[in-house]
């Protein structure tokens, strides 16, 4: 298919990848700016990302509902003060649907490749289905937590019983007086553990490193009487979203600094496990041999609980293999089971991958990135030109709201659309130089967080860095305002080369 040629302005065609918090803010931040030529692909049957494949039991948010929500739009009447997991997805569908974002959202549809073609400096992107598609732009919203990261347990394939990885939950599945095997910790883990105890005839968790535990109560109901007071008050509600965001501005410094902040929440995370858990012994099998916040925190009211009665156990010693009946531990042991449920996360650096992105002199991504994913401030990758990434590489997690972080790269990347839209720039790509430089200062700020204080985390890329964003929110969201041109390789159109004097034709500015 030969490209149209290029005109001095002209609106781009424009490719966003996944429907998840970042795909939707890109969507309404490109709708809000008038923007219409664009597409968002979507490898599930609907939208919400994370929130679509997770529906295992007990799912629950564990950021209070009034801060996990986008600043647009706002949802006066959530059920829980933490919500439930199949609400916030259905809270993603209603907020397309609000806006009118489904016209441009194509379902059950997975990106395949995309390749940037140097000469028309247009990409190429295939679908599944075999579907062509040429863009300007390419921007991946695919997330972070989108690939499931399976156990390499001997035998796991023989077990006659069911075993399910809870990111691709079947929902068919009988618990009821079921002997269930939870692998793995974290928040999912904790959350299963707790929603599958009562059902089940008997539930074994294996924890290989226990995580530290705050105590919230998760099951309170937002009282119907405050649904309503902000439903007739928007100008109180948005103040309430404002306050909420500027209190949670003290989450970074939790973890970067070492304050009295800092620790006064270690002090109550072992104070929650000395005061729930009476059991010596089962205490000291729940105590991490690392500080209170190291390892991505967990929050639950109902999992010491949960490990405390009479029809569960916990099991720390190593897992020797799957049998058919069940799993046997190194020390011999045998524990019969009907489910083995795999709550072991995701892999966490893969962000695009797996499709296969080829860019400037068909560089591949995967070569890129031989020593981990990097990228300029979460959203540009050098070598891929006219690609950017929302909540990509050092995303932040735990610390700074992801829809805040959403909201403010979608109009950094809209800066960039704006000037290829009036004619100032034909393509765009961050150098080499200035993504090695922030690298550089991420990587030592990061070496002073708690993240970094002694546990082994899923933080941590193959190459030993940690793969976060160690800053202030006020800091990202300087970075974020305008985009810095000096850092980019930039081009211009063919109109403007000319009447420059058609000296070089591959002029590029570099910084």
């Amino acid at each position: 298919m030969t490209p149209t040629p290029r005109q001095e302005k002209r609106e781009p065609e424009i490719v966003i990848i996944g429907a998840g918090i970042a795909g939707i803010t890109m969507a309404y931040t490109l709708q809000g700016a008038g923007y219409s030529r664009f597409r968002v692909l979507e490898k599930g049957s609907d939208v919400g990302g994370v929130w679509y494949w997770n529906r295992y039991p007990g799912l629950t948010c564990d950021v209070p509902s009034q801060l996990y929500q986008f600043g647009f739009a706002p949802k006066a009447d959530w059920s829980s003060i933490w919500a439930p997991g199949p609400e916030i997805q259905r809270y993603h569908r209603d907020v397309v649907d609000k806006f009118g974002l489904d016209e441009h959202i194509q379902l059950n549809t997975t990106v395949v490749s995309a390749d940037f073609d140097d000469a028309s400096a247009l990409w190429t992107v295939v679908t599944d289905t075999g579907e062509t598609i040429l863009a300007d732009f390419v921007i991946c919203a695919t997330g972070v937590l989108h690939n499931p990261a399976y156990p390499n347990i001997p035998g796991l394939a023989e077990f006659k019983g069911k075993v399910v990885h809870t990111a691709r939950w079947d929902e068919s599945l009988d618990v009821d007086g079921a002997r269930i095997a939870v692998i793995g910790t974290g928040s999912t883990g904790v959350q299963v553990v707790s929603a599958l105890q009562q059902p089940a005839r008997s539930l074994t968790h294996f924890v290989r490193s226990p995580q530290w535990v705050l105590w919230a109560p998760m099951h309170l109901r937002q009282p119907k009487l405050v649904s309503r007071i902000l439903e007739r008050s928007p100008g109180l509600h948005a103040w309430i979203y404002a306050m909420s965001l500027k209190a949670s501005a003290v989450l970074p410094d939790v973890i970067l600094n070492d304050t009295w902040r800092r620790r006064a929440v270690q002090k109550y995370a072992r104070l929650c496990l000395r005061r729930q858990v009476q059991d010596r012994q089962l205490r000291e099998s729940l105590t991490p041999d690392y500080e209170p916040l190291c390892k991505r925190q967990v929050v639950s009211g109902t999992y010491y609980r949960a490990l405390r009665s009479a029809n569960t156990e916990l099991v720390t010693t190593d897992i020797a293999r799957v049998t058919e009946e069940g799993i046997q531990t190194v020390d011999g042991r045998e524990f019969p089971l009907d489910i083995i449920v795999l709550a072991t996360g995701f892999r966490a650096h893969d962000y695009m991958r797996p499709m296969r992105i080829t860019g400037r002199e068909g560089r591949q991504l995967d070569e890129i990135w031989a020593d981990g994913p990097r990228a300029y401030r979460m959203t540009a990758i050098p070598g891929l030109p006219n690609l950017f990434t929302v909540l990509g590489p050092n995303s932040p997690t735990g610390s700074i709201s992801l829809q805040y972080s959403a909201e403010v790269t979608s109009r950094y990347i809209l800066s960039w659309l704006d000037k290829f839209r009036v004619g100032e720039i034909s393509t765009t790509e961050v150098t080499e130089e200035a993504t090695e430089e922030f690298n550089r200062e991420v990587n030592s700020a990061a070496k002073t967080t708690v993240w970094n204080s002694g546990c082994n985390s899923w933080y941590f890329t193959d190459s030993g860095n940690i793969d976060l964003w160690p800053f202030t929110r006020s800091k990202l969201t300087e970075m974020l305002t305008q985009p810095n041109e000096s850092h980019f390789r930039v081009t211009r159109r063919q109109e403007e080369r000319e009447a420059a004097g058609g000296i070089n034709l591959a002029s590029q500015r570099k910084g």
